[in-house]
């Protein structure tokens, strides 16, 4: 097992991916996929919990400063960067009427600041990639809104229209930006919902159930493939159909 401070000794072939938020729920998920592919991967994340076969580096992603450390660090142990997966993220849900300056500003800063800090860090590094891949793990809240969840909805709004700017931006050196648009998953953010709140969100879902934090890591991971080439500014619910027609 790697610790946090292991140096990382990428093999030939093998692409170099960090992943923000990478230990629970859907950034793990994610970070394990890359393993098991043979990639080199490094994950970033307010703990820098370590990962069996991962560098692991304690960063918090609404810190610039902090950031510009971690990814400069991650970037050297790498010897580059391929793929960067933005997927940190907090919820602080509360009625717009009562919601607290500092209820909005924090999820912001972490959600979608704590997206352009790990963007602007690597661009030139995707760019020399000549096949840099960017993947923004965004919600179905970024279409739909949610009660109590003005902060999360604007924050995760926001990363769309940054995605398709970085794709643009980015196009000419053959790197691909695309976002992803999980419903309700079965992490411990899922979780938290009331029961009964839970329970109505599930029978709005048209497949009837919560998603899994494999099945949306299966989606990031294809569109960071060769395969996925050809798509970029793209923005995919993984829902269960929930914002079909949106």
């Amino acid at each position: 097992m790697l610790n946090p401070g292991a140096p990382l000794a990428p093999t030939a072939g093998a692409r170099k991916v960090i992943v923000t938020g990478g230990t629970r729920g859907i950034g793990r998920a994610v970070v394990d996929r890359f393993v098991a592919q043979g990639d080199a991967v490094v994950s970033l994340s307010i703990s820098g919990a370590p990962i069996d076969g991962v560098l692991s580096l304690a960063c918090d992603v609404a810190d610039a400063q902090d950031v510009e450390r971690a990814m400069a660090r991650a970037v050297e142990e790498l010897g580059g960067l391929d793929v960067l997966v933005v997927n940190a993220g907090i919820a602080r849900d509360n009625l717009l009427s009562r919601m607290t300056v500092d209820e909005f500003a924090s999820v912001v800063q972490t959600n979608l600041m704590g997206a352009f800090h790990p963007v602007r860090a690597s661009v030139r590094a995707l760019m020399r990639s000549r096949q840099g891949r960017v993947l923004f793990c965004s919600s179905t809240a970024a279409l739909l809104g949610g009660v109590g969840q003005g902060n999360y909805a604007a924050s995760k709004s926001g990363l769309i229209g940054l995605a398709r700017t970085l794709a643009r931006e980015l196009a000419r050196k053959q790197a691909t930006v695309n976002v992803i648009l999980p419903g309700l998953v079965d992490t411990d953010m899922g979780r938290d919902f009331p029961e009964k709140v839970r329970q109505e969100f599930i029978d709005s879902v048209p497949l009837g159930r919560a998603g899994t934090v494999a099945e949306v890591a299966s989606l990031i991971t294809y569109l960071a493939s060769e395969e996925a080439r050809y798509i970029t500014g793209a923005v995919i619910p993984v829902d269960g159909g929930v914002s079909m027609g949106v």
